[in-house]
């Protein structure tokens, strides 16, 4: 994997950077290290109107029916507390708790979208799961598919169109994969499984009535 604030591959299960020190607790200082209650769209910036963040849903659905064993995840809002949106994205997809997520998909299958509209960015990041299949070309391939659509404030569209092109660079993955499986195998062990406290959250919200890349305009 590759850090997210130098951009330099580090071993996934290396709890800080080697080559400049950050880790996940320093993002909680920022951040707070409690999990986040999220849906899969959470449009806090509000800037999707109801029938637009009614797309965008049918996108994520659509993403999850073809990828049974992956989903996708959209935020929009600011990055408070300090960090550039790319370490904010791995700490939310990290802490967030995602109520309507199968318990069987843990975040290390997700896929966070993150939309700061104050400082007219985006972020794009991934579970360690995807390691294999996706690359920062590829996910930097996504955002610019959505750039032009979030320059005009279309950001429904421009969310459609990279769950869409990021559909079709995994489909090609998985026929790689299939093609020549040995490619594809993660070379090292997986990091301490930090999603199960999310899943037990998410399991809890059943149970109850009342879960990166950046390209800058």
């Amino acid at each position: 994997m590759k850090c997210p604030r130098c951009v330099q591959v580090i071993h996934r299960g290396a709890g800080l950077c080697p080559h400049c020190g950050f880790g996940i607790a320093e993002m909680d200082a920022r951040h707070g290290s409690d999990n986040v209650s999220l849906r899969r769209l959470a449009d806090l910036a509000g800037l999707m109107r109801n029938r637009e963040r009614g797309k965008v849903q049918a996108a994520l659905d659509g993403f999850c029916r073809r990828f049974p064993q992956l989903f996708f995840a959209v935020y929009t809002g600011s990055a408070q507390g300090g960090g550039n949106l790319r370490q904010f994205g791995f700490w939310l997809l990290n802490r967030a708790a995602f109520e309507d997520v199968p318990v069987d998909r843990p975040n290390e299958a997700g896929i966070l979208l993150v939309i700061d509209p104050e400082a007219k960015s985006a972020a794009l990041t991934w579970g360690y799961q995807l390691d294999a299949f996706l690359t920062e070309e590829d996910t930097f391939v996504c955002l610019s598919r959505a750039h032009a659509y979030f320059l005009e404030g279309h950001f429904a569209d421009g969310t459609v169109r990279l769950v869409e092109q990021l559909g079709k660079i995994l489909r090609k993955r998985a026929a790689q994969a299939r093609r020549d499986p040995e490619r594809f195998e993660r070379k090292v062990a997986p990091p301490p499984r930090t999603g199960e406290i999310a899943r037990r959250i998410r399991e809890g919200h059943r149970q109850s009535p009342v879960k990166t890349t950046e390209v800058v305009p």
